[in-house]
């Protein structure tokens, strides 16, 4: 028998409006710095401009993840189009490290052969990143504190605003001090930098996709506090795997210690539920309730 905790549908809430107007702002950033990049000869104007394209996909992918996730599930589609978003995540992660091992190789050669730069261009694109950045943070801002996707896009706005302040930084050094190594130099901080966040999310969507349990919830706990239930006998057969940013699944089977009624059991189901659900953050649960049954009682069957 299942049972599912209410939860709130964050992605529903988004605001689509602020989300287009970011988009098109990193949009033009990108186009700026890209042309900004090669008129200057600044590599580091250009790993920039990797990055806010990066950005672009990402709060692309937010969008369409809100218009995806009001279609209804169906038949042939039972668990909707939540994890559409987890599986380009994975594509874009995986893009980006190697865009950052690209960049690393680009910056290495100009390190040992540093070149002139216009800087003047450098310096005014990179303001432009920091007005149009700084904008779109704080559209993004009262969102991010109530759903987990704009807090993510609202992150990474907000790193690249400091990198273009990087960038600015890096201008005005080879303007007044023509120092040029300085542009290698930001665009392996930026590589690095990329390959730091691109790491951690495709770690993160590599777990999901792999329905690995999430770091945060501890088996053994899970079944110490469930065993502190009148009637449970114990609990095994346990499966426990993220769906998405909002929902973590719970399956498992549960052996009582009498033949109880089924109305019984749904009251202690009820049980499960809201200590699962409050310790442990698991807000779906299915239980299959079992009376001396045989079969293995291991925590972890191998199926």
């Amino acid at each position: 028998m299942g049972h599912s905790h209410g939860h709130d549908h964050g992605h529903s809430n988004l605001k689509g409006r602020n989300l287009i107007i970011s988009i098109l702002l990193n949009i033009l950033i990108t186009v700026a710095q890209v042309i900004g990049g090669l008129i200057s000869g600044s590599l580091s104007l250009l790993s920039d401009a990797l990055h806010n394209f990066s950005d672009v996909l990402s709060l692309i992918i937010s969008y369409i993840a809100t218009l995806l996730s009001k279609r209804q599930a169906s038949t042939n589609k039972t668990f909707g189009y939540k994890r559409a978003e987890i599986i380009a995540a994975f594509v874009n992660a995986a893009t980006l490290i190697m865009v950052a091992l690209i960049l690393i190789k680009e910056a290495s050669e100009r390190f040992f052969e540093p070149q002139a730069i216009e800087s003047n261009v450098v310096i005014w694109l990179s303001l432009l990143g920091i007005v149009a950045n700084g904008f779109s943070v704080l559209l993004l801002k009262k969102d991010s504190k109530s759903n987990m996707n704009m807090k993510s896009a609202y992150l990474h706005l907000l790193t690249d605003m400091l990198a273009s302040v990087a960038v600015l930084i890096g201008g005005l050094l080879m303007k007044f001090y023509e120092v040029y190594w300085v542009d290698a130099a930001l665009t392996l901080a930026i590589a690095i930098y990329l390959i730091f966040v691109g790491y951690d999310l495709l770690k993160d969507s590599t777990r999901v996709l792999m329905l690995f349990t999430p770091d945060t919830i501890h088996v053994k706990q899970i079944v110490e506090e469930v065993c502190k239930i009148t009637s449970v006998k114990n609990i095994h057969h346990i499966h426990i795997w993220q769906l998405n940013e909002d929902e973590v699944h719970l399956e498992a089977h549960v052996d009582f210690n009498e033949d109880i009624k089924l109305s019984e059991f749904d009251n202690i189901l009820d049980e499960i539920e809201e200590v699962v659900y409050h310790k442990f953050g698991i807000n779906h649960v299915t239980i299959q309730p079992e009376h001396g049954k045989c079969g293995s009682k291991q925590i972890i069957v191998q199926d």
